[in-house]
């Protein structure tokens, strides 16, 4: 058969997300461009793959049967790209790196500085995407390996094919607007059971860990502001329109005017590194693994 790695992808997705609009944005395609990949793949089968039901498109049988094979034809084709790099002898190639806009910022950068002087021979394409999207995002060979985050009492998924590596471990405070709780250095999540509170969305694995821990501490956080972007939860505990947890990570994205209290409860998140379990042979994702693990320590250590 006549088909193209990105057309088999494009129907892998498919079958992963439900919609055409969400595997463009996952595959970083416009919507068109994967109807495009998908007709493509029609004509080179000779068999409709998809039909529409109202509004939504769902898979025919010979989608299904053709979807399944397909992850493993790519998962084999990412098998052999990892064979040919072991009989390089340097490390070099193109590594596929997801990750979300806290990493980007924070964690990417010396990363990839150290890449440069270490690996010269190795490219890195990164792709900001939404932080509980990373893991599927490497199940199904969109990229090689994420940056994600982990919560220990809403932990992601684990499926034998991944491997999940911890780099590191952050513990939350609460950010409070200045002078509102006077004389305070630390606090228990209860304390502030009557605060409004700025929370990002609760079916996120972030809100349920926060909305875990309020109930834990004997309280529904009253929400005031559904917010997912970091540096728009500090500008409203600023402005005095709320309150909400945050680590020290998340405080260098944005210098704010807020006052920061330790809780005494541990709420913790853990900065991980997500990648197919054979890739862990790949020179090109070891060395980037390697260099993410050193550079995470590094920061800890200090």
């Amino acid at each position: 058969m006549d088909w193209t790695s990105a057309q088999l992808r494009s129907l892998v997705e498919l079958t992963r997300r439900g919609t055409v609009t969400a595997v463009a944005e996952a595959l970083g395609y416009t919507p068109g461009g994967v109807s495009q990949q998908i007709a493509a793949l029609e004509k080179a089968t000779g068999m409709q793959l998809l039909r529409r039901v109202g509004r939504r498109v769902e898979l025919t049988d010979a989608g299904s049967t053709l979807a399944l094979h397909a992850e493993r034809i790519l998962t084999t084709e990412a098998e052999a790209v990892e064979a040919l790099e072991r009989t390089r002898n340097e490390i070099s190639g193109t590594l596929r790196v997801g990750l979300f806009a806290t990493a980007a910022a924070e964690i990417l950068p010396p990363a990839l500085r150290q890449v440069r002087e270490k690996h010269p021979g190795v490219t890195v394409r990164s792709r900001d995407m939404d932080v509980d999207e990373v893991y599927d995002a490497v199940a199904g060979g969109t990229v090689d390996l994420a940056l994600g985050l982990d919560y220990p009492d809403v932990p992601i998924p684990r499926d034998p094919s991944l491997s999940v590596r911890e780099l590191s471990r952050e513990r939350f405070s609460l950010a409070v607007p200045v002078g509102a709780m006077p004389g305070r250095r630390s606090i228990s999540l209860a304390d502030a059971g009557d605060q409004g509170w700025i929370m990002p969305s609760i079916p996120s694995y972030y809100g349920r860990a926060v909305l875990t821990a309020c109930r834990r501490a004997g309280f529904e956080p009253q929400v005031l502001h559904e917010v997912t972007d970091t540096a728009a939860t500090l500008a409203l505990v600023e402005a005095g329109v709320g309150v909400s947890v945050v680590t020290d990570l998340m405080l260098r994205l944005r210098p704010s005017r807020l006052d920061v209290l330790a809780l005494h409860e541990t709420m913790e998140r853990h900065i991980v590194v997500v990648f197919r379990a054979f890739a862990a042979q790949r020179p090109t994702v070891a060395a980037f693994v390697d260099v993410l693990s050193a550079s995470a320590g590094a920061s800890s250590a200090g």
